[in-house]
């Protein structure tokens, strides 16, 4: 039998076979009996090297993609074949690094929900080729179709993943066209809650056995902590003293962050752990939706929502994240906190001095039961 050059074809006992390399393995590609070695098995065996190639060059959706159900968008990235030089492959090759292991969770899902707008688009492309007018109706397209907020995020993560696509040699970092993209930021939010709307929140909460949700709305006015930072809060993160103390850390920066709850919202949580009927201890989570399984993102959001409705109508916006946290703030910039032990108790810039104010002092009790007895005397003032 004359020997032929076939990619991937070898021949054992007089039979052909079509074998992967582990890359082509890790997307849903197995090996092929082609049958007796001789034309009929080069041709079956070409035929396979045709589908990966289709697959390689993002032509055709892999074996395993294609097959696959109900998969997540990051996991569905894992079996998608980019180009070689590609946008895509950078990405991809940028999520094999230390330094994306090491983002915080929720600065992950910005990238995800980032890189969701950029792949239909510029997934496949070279980005060397992407031309200033290209991104420009992109970002318009986004803005139009799914609002500004939208749009200024997508850019954001545009400029970023260019930036490590530049530092993985697919670029050059000066290069961006983004660069002269004016990326305009929508108006930012003003809106905020009163301490007796927080009140009519939990209550309504209650009455409706929504038990888990009123205990953490309380415990999200008080503390100013963010619903996620909240939701994950666990049994060991309880602290007793004057009041009932919180220290835990950011989720988005891991940094350190403490809230101290009033009498009120003390009985509420007690009354709450009562009706659980099982002690919490140890890294089991606090807050439980009425299955009684820990809240997630999703059901948080979707119970808030109803409660929301129930006690202000369909009309009402605003929110149980941002907007429980900045009526935190005015109430305690009213009530004469300095901005640096606001920001020190929330976690975030809110003072320019932000970064070496918690350098030099922790977080501790002290800073916290400040800034709690400001928020009650700012909202004496602002009755």
């Amino acid at each position: 039998m004359t020997a032929v050059e076939i990619r991937y074809y070898v021949v054992k006992r007089g039979k052909g076979f079509w074998q992967p390399t582990p890359k082509m393995r890790a997307v849903g590609f197995g090996p092929v009996p082609c049958g007796p070695d001789g034309p009929g098995a080069w041709a079956l065996a070409e035929e396979w090297n045709r589908r990966w190639d289709q697959t390689r060059t993002g032509a055709a959706p892999s074996p395993a993609m294609a097959s696959a159900q109900n998969l997540s968008f990051s996991n569905s990235e894992e079996l998608t074949i980019y180009p070689p030089r590609s946008l895509g492959e950078a990405f991809r090759q940028y999520r094999r690094t230390e330094e994306w292991r090491r983002k915080a969770p929720a600065t992950r899902d910005d990238w995800w929900r980032g890189w969701k707008r950029i792949k239909p688009i510029f997934g496949d492309c070279d980005p060397r080729t992407v031309r200033l007018d290209d991104l420009s109706s992109w970002r318009q397209m986004v803005e139009e179709t799914v609002s500004l907020r939208e749009a200024h995020r997508s850019v954001k993560i545009w400029r970023a993943l260019w930036k490590v696509a530049a530092a993985l040699k697919y670029c050059g970092r000066e290069d961006d066209p983004s660069l002269a993209v004016r990326n305009s930021s929508p108006k930012g939010r003003s809106a905020t809650w009163s301490e007796g709307e927080a009140a009519r929140l939990a209550k309504r909460a209650w009455r409706k056995k929504y038990y888990g949700l009123s205990a953490l709305i309380g415990v999200a006015w008080d503390t100013q902590m963010s619903p996620g930072d909240v939701r994950a809060l666990r049994a060991s993160q309880m602290a007793t003293g004057e009041g009932q103390l919180f220290f835990t850390e950011r989720g988005k920066t891991g940094t350190p962050v403490g809230g101290m709850l009033s009498a009120r919202t003390m009985r509420l949580l007690a009354a709450y752990l009562e009706r659980l009927g099982v002690t919490l201890t140890g890294e089991a989570y606090i807050f439980r939706n009425r299955s009684g399984a820990p809240y997630s993102k999703d059901t948080l959001g979707d119970d808030f929502r109803d409660i929301r409705t129930a006690e202000f109508g369909p009309l009402e916006r605003r929110m149980l994240g941002h907007d429980f946290r900045r009526s935190g703030a005015v109430e305690a910039i009213t009530g004469d906190a300095s901005p640096a032990a606001v920001a020190h108790a929330m976690g975030n810039t809110l003072s320019a001095s932000n970064s070496l104010f918690a350098t030099y002092v922790p977080v501790n009790a002290t800073t916290i039961k400040s800034v709690f007895e400001a928020r009650k005397k700012g909202r004496r003032s602002m009755r």
